[in-house]
């Protein structure tokens, strides 16, 4: 794991570094770095000019107590159920060896039903609350593949894009007394720089894996309450680190 981070460092490092052609030979050179140090890309290859490349992914998540009580430190959850389903398709074209253009598109849904207790030594302010929301979001993408070994089976690669995403969500909180509805609205656009591996497995089929190493985000969120007031929030997160714990893994087809 070690080995893999200092690798995906590395990659981050000349990524922007100019990039020259490839000459027609079996290494490009060796005096000028990383980038002039690698192997050239034969026409039977997958990530060759010409080429394409897409997958899709799907996920689905639930999870529900009803059990003991789970202290949440400022209360009790006494009942909850949730789930959380997305599912994301995403295709390129090679328009130069080891070079791809492409899209990818999701969509979201989330729901959950909770039943707890706040400050229940001193109010105890039982509610009930559900809450789902929908979200979608359309990513073009630039995908640039790094030989960096005399294989047909390894590569690195780098993945930059620009994605924006649109939600919509309600949550609705009932105390036994006041129903309180909540409504918003969510867009958010996305930079990042995502570095990763590439393993063919099979002829035309590889697993990638990958991590956001660099990233920006901006979000502008829009709340309704009771149909009376409204609110406005923007945000915007600057991401510069590497976490192992949300590595992504895809099944990709190359044709």
């Amino acid at each position: 794991m070690r080995a893999f981070v200092i690798t995906l460092i590395a990659f981050a490092t000349v990524l922007f570094a100019a990039e020259k052609p490839h000459p027609d030979t079996t290494k490009t050179s060796s005096g000028g770095g990383l980038l002039d140090a690698l192997f050239a890309v034969g026409p039977d290859e997958s990530i060759a000019k010409g080429h394409l490349l897409t997958g899709a992914t799907f996920s689905l998540l639930q999870g529900s107590s009803n059990d003991d009580a789970l202290n949440i430190i400022i209360g009790d959850i006494y009942k909850g159920e949730g789930s959380m389903f997305s599912i994301e398709a995403f295709s390129g074209y090679f328009i130069r060896d080891a070079l791809a253009l492409g899209v990818r598109g999701g969509y979201t849904r989330t729901r959950f039903d909770i039943d707890f207790t706040l400050l229940e030594d001193l109010g105890d302010l039982k509610q009930h609350r559900q809450y789902v929301s929908n979200g979608f979001f359309v990513q073009p993408f630039v995908k640039n593949y790094l030989k960096v070994l005399d294989s047909k089976t390894v590569y690195l690669f780098n993945e930059t894009s620009v994605s924006f995403g649109y939600s919509y969500g309600i949550s609705q909180t009932d105390n036994g007394e006041d129903l309180s509805k909540t409504r918003s609205n969510m867009w958010t656009i996305r930079i990042g720089l995502d570095p990763g591996l590439c393993i063919m497995i099979l002829n035309g089929v590889a697993i990638e894996t990958s991590v956001g190493l660099l990233g920006f985000t901006t979000s502008a969120i829009e709340i309704e309450e009771n149909n009376e007031t409204h609110s406005e929030v923007v945000y915007n997160i600057a991401n510069f680190s590497i976490n192992l714990l949300t590595l992504d893994l895809s099944l990709v087809y190359f044709f």
